[in-house]
């Protein structure tokens, strides 16, 4: 599932007419090379939703099969449900199985393949070092277990959830950070560190910022075998 139904509103001028994450970074809309790269983890099946512009979006993206995919869409309507209202609003087209979950308006190098959930785990999250704008970070980690206590890392927006974490709630807007508490407590999320690239492309500076990464990116030399 790719969150794409946020407002953008940090991102002022540029998502008065456009949602943000058809925002370019590299030459191509965020979304589209979150799409190809999922494409390439071996993703046949994508959910988005969506809120803000919703129509623009679907008309950009299509059924997803010029990328190998086929996408369904879930619409929230006017009002955006947070990140897991929207996941519960989609419930229905997600399945039973423990499903791929990536924000919108990241970028990184992640590979956007997960590590499989075993039965009594809820979630598994991936976090990576801490940004100037969220020095704190959010969550600790040890022995591969997601906990409250510090040193913390930032969580990337990557995550592998299964439908049980979100059982017995009712649609309506909701934070992750709300679920992943008492989920946390229990010991039933696990995690990993990333240390690869990874931006929050949520203000024009960092937009800018990571787009000036994926342009150096795609100008660097192949290396020599």
């Amino acid at each position: 599932m790719l969150l794409a139904a946020g407002r953008g509103r940090r991102m002022g001028a540029l998502t008065l007419r456009q949602p943000k994450p058809l925002l370019p970074v590299g030459g191509q809309p965020l979304i589209v090379r979150h799409l190809e790269r999922l494409a390439a983890a071996g993703v046949r099946e994508v959910i988005i939703n969506l809120s803000w512009q919703a129509e623009r979006l679907r008309a950009s993206l299509g059924d997803g099969d010029r990328w190998g995919l086929f996408i369904r869409y879930s619409d929230e309507g006017d009002t955006a449900l947070e990140t897991a209202g929207g996941i519960i609003n989609a419930l229905p087209l997600l399945g039973k199985a423990p499903f791929l979950v990536v924000n919108g308006d990241i970028v990184t190098d992640h590979p956007l393949r997960v590590s499989a959930l075993e039965a009594d785990l809820l979630g598994r999250l991936v976090l990576v070092d801490n940004p100037a704008h969220n020095r704190s970070g959010d969550y600790g980690l040890r022995d591969g277990r997601v906990t409250d206590s510090a040193p913390r890392l930032t969580f990337s927006g990557i995550s592998l959830l299964s439908p049980a974490l979100f059982e017995g709630l009712a649609p309506g807007i909701r934070p992750l950070a709300q679920l992943f508490a008492p989920a946390i407590a229990a010991g039933r999320l696990t995690g990993e560190h990333y240390r690869g690239y990874w931006s929050d492309a949520g203000t024009p500076a960092r937009l800018a910022a990571a787009d000036q990464w994926v342009r150096g990116q795609s100008r660097a030399p192949t290396p020599q075998r």
